[in-house]
């Protein structure tokens, strides 16, 4: 969801990647109906592997907060942790929470950027 809002909402300016350390390899359907509720269509999107050639890429690091206890991701990139609730599994309702905290957090993290 935040790759997905972080690229509509920066409309080309700049481009965010998701990745994660364990990625489930699918995309939730409550997730994608939630994206879908705002005319973001994410069905074809898969959750990566994050490597090294990314983080090389990066200029800012995002930590969801989910499913990351026990890994330490050491960057040399600016990193900022965000602490939300995994969204996989979660009832439709609780999808949209989720979603409207992560759209939040996107726009501010471009208004900071100064995009």
């Amino acid at each position: 969801m935040a790759e997905a809002l972080f690229n509509h909402h920066a409309a080309g300016r700049a481009k965010a990647h998701s990745a994660g350390t364990q990625p489930a390899g699918h995309t939730d359907r409550n997730v994608v109906e939630a994206m879908m509720e705002i005319g973001i269509d994410i069905s074809a999107q898969r959750s990566k592997v994050l490597t090294l050639e990314m983080l090389d890429d990066a200029e800012k690091v995002i930590i969801m907060g989910c499913g990351v206890e026990g890994v330490c991701l050491a960057t040399f990139v600016p990193t900022e942790v965000w602490g939300l609730e995994d969204p996989e599994g979660q009832p439709i309702e609780k999808v949209e929470a989720i979603r409207v905290e992560i759209e939040l957090k996107v726009k501010k993290l471009i208004e900071d950027m100064k995009l």
